[in-house]
């Protein structure tokens, strides 16, 4: 197939699609209005629903009934929007429900702006509801990895029945690249034998809760959760390494902050630097196992972020004191440049930070 010019919302949308997703509920907020202004287009034409919600509220919690029916479903927002459907994430969690989220996040906090931002990384690690839960987490730097991850999230999803958050700041909304999306036919959403799809008097009756009086009980709940937990972390680190395993400083970013990051890096070696990029791709499960092949003897570590500091944490905990951690980041939509990038590794190799 050949490549087609598509803009990040819109691509992400077909190849929801092109995964068996049927079923898409919403709710418009900038910049990922157009993801549901495509669904809405799209879906019916495959014979699939769309359906615009009264409120980021009632689009997760219309996720958990499709879902709960066998249904591969999704539904998307920006950063507060995101906010806003944490109590359902969390319900969904407990119920061992798989779906496919997506945040094109914006500036914050509170309703912040519409520029790119990548300050949801608290909400998309650490989780923004109540209890003991996790998500698996994306952050993709090119419409073909978005596209590439958006295409497996659903399989992902239904093997370990959890949700999978794709984090994506505004550019990757916004943008425009081309993208293969291969000659793989159209996936239709596989038969779930804990969905309530009806008995037909064959079986005894499939129930979905999350709901536990009984505090024994519920513990069982939380620790069959955190069996799963443990399993996704092993299996599900990724991230992109290079030259890390002999240079005097590594680069930390993710998303469209790496490949800024990149351009630094490639100016800072041409001057004879020698400088080393850890791009997460999973937010969560974080790749700890790459930060193991940092060259001991480096200089330091460098976390950039479009945010006032929030991976650094994750950062630090990976380095765990073998290397001094600093960091360098822009906020409320500001971008940072592979200029600013670049002094900040110099002055580390030169002592000065």
């Amino acid at each position: 197939m050949a490549k087609v010019l598509m803009k990040g919302n819109e691509a992400i949308g077909e190849a929801a699609i092109r995964a068996g997703c049927r079923y898409f509920f919403g709710y418009p907020i900038t910049p990922q209005t157009e993801l549901p202004e495509y669904m809405s287009v799209r879906l019916p034409q495959v014979g699939g629903v769309f359906l615009q919600a009264e409120s980021e509220i009632g689009a997760i919690n219309m996720v958990y009934g499709a879902s709960g029916s066998g249904a591969r479903a999704m539904t998307a927002s920006s950063s507060p929007g995101i906010a806003l459907k944490q109590e359902g994430i969390s319900y969904i969690c407990a119920a061992r429900l798989p779906c496919v989220i997506v945040n094109i996040v914006r500036g914050g906090p509170g309703l912040g702006g519409i520029q790119p931002a990548q300050s949801d990384y608290f909400q998309a690690t650490r989780g923004g509801g109540n209890g003991d839960y996790r998500l698996l987490v994306f952050a993709p730097a090119s419409l073909q990895e978005t596209i590439e991850i958006v295409e497996g999230s659903f399989e992902l999803s239904e093997k370990y029945r959890v949700p999978v958050l794709i984090v994506g700041d505004g550019m990757i909304g916004q943008m425009m690249e081309p993208i293969d999306f291969g000659e793989a036919p159209m996936q239709e959403s596989p038969e779930k034998s804990w969905a309530t799809t009806g008995t037909g008097g064959s079986r005894e009756p499939n129930i979905i809760n999350s709901l536990y009086l009984d505090p024994a009980m519920l513990e069982q709940v939380n620790i069959s959760l955190d069996h799963t937990y443990k399993e996704i972390e092993a299996n599900e680190q990724r991230a992109e390494e290079i030259g890390i395993q002999d240079a005097d400083v590594v680069v930390v970013a993710y998303g469209m902050t790496a490949r800024i990051a990149k351009k630094a890096i490639e100016e800072s070696q041409a001057e004879g630097y020698k400088v080393g990029l850890i791009r997460p791709i999973t937010l969560w499960p974080y790749p700890f196992a790459s930060f193991e092949k940092i060259n001991p003897n480096a200089k330091g570590i460098l976390c950039v972020e479009m945010s006032m500091g929030q991976m650094i944490d994750d950062v630090k905990i990976a380095a765990n004191g073998r290397w001094k951690t600093s960091f360098y980041g822009r906020a409320g939509g500001m971008v940072p440049e592979p200029d600013e990038i670049k002094n900040e590794i110099i002055k580390i190799i030169k002592g000065e930070s």
